[in-house]
């Protein structure tokens, strides 16, 4: 099967990104891969930004086609259960693979058919959309802080689980049916951006192969960042439990 004519699901999980979401699926959809398929996931968005995916979705719809689909959820537990609810709704629409993208315009979807050339000329299960290998970069805007914070929980995350993975914490992964059903995804723990470390960690563990392809990370177009203090100390101790169960 041809790349363009694989059914390629992008799951965009969604909180108070009104201002954002016409054009992140505008670009998405504006692929040229003709099975590819976006899949909303709001979490009761307060700003409307759910009414705003019904309503591109059913343009985008027109016509018999079925392009854009949207997931509403009642509550805001997390960016990994999102993600979750949506690559399972992924998996069980037939999807041969999925892709994690934010909605906040950081990652370049003019990337979504490298990695998928990327995947399907390797082999791997999992391609990582990297900040931190060779041609990767992030946007100039980012301050010293957020920079310096960053890198070190990369380089924490892969010291304490001793992976390869360059950019183990990134948010912009494609990964295949089979390695998703593999790592099983209802089995997974964590709740917030930890949720990214655990299923490569799992993915690798299981036997699946991680390559990397380099992409520029911008800043957010609109809105405000979802990083919260609770978010991170989850991100913290993630790792450290991982590392503990495999003893």
């Amino acid at each position: 099967m041809a790349q363009d004519e694989l059914p390629v699901t992008v799951v965009m999980p969604t909180y108070n990104e009104a201002a954002n979401l016409p054009g992140m699926a505008e670009a998405v959809l504006g692929l040229p891969l003709d099975g590819l398929h976006l899949k909303v996931v709001d979490d009761s968005s307060p700003d409307g930004t759910g009414r705003i995916a019904e309503e591109l979705a059913a343009e985008y719809n027109s016509g018999g086609r079925h392009r854009m689909s949207v997931l509403h959820r009642t509550e805001k537990d997390g960016l990994g259960r999102a993600y979750t609810a949506g690559m399972s709704a992924a998996l069980a629409e037939g999807a041969a693979y999925v892709v994690q993208m934010d909605a906040d315009g950081s990652h370049p979807v003019e990337a979504v058919p490298r990695m998928l050339e990327a995947a399907l000329a390797s082999g791997a299960g999992l391609v990582v959309g990297s900040r931190y290998v060779e041609g990767g970069s992030l946007d100039e805007r980012w301050g010293a802080h957020r920079v310096l914070l960053s890198r070190f929980a990369n380089r924490y995350a892969r010291a304490v689980l001793g992976t390869d993975i360059q950019d183990i914490t990134a948010g912009f992964s494609l990964w295949s049916a089979a390695t998703l059903r593999d790592v099983d995804l209802a089995s997974l723990d964590s709740a917030g951006y930890s949720f990214q470390v655990e299923l490569k960690y799992k993915a690798v563990r299981a036997g699946h192969t991680a390559v990397e392809v380099p992409i520029r990370f911008a800043e957010r177009t609109e809105g405000a960042s979802k990083m919260t203090l609770r978010t991170q100390l989850e991100s913290a101790v993630v790792p450290l439990r991982l590392r503990l169960k495999r003893r």
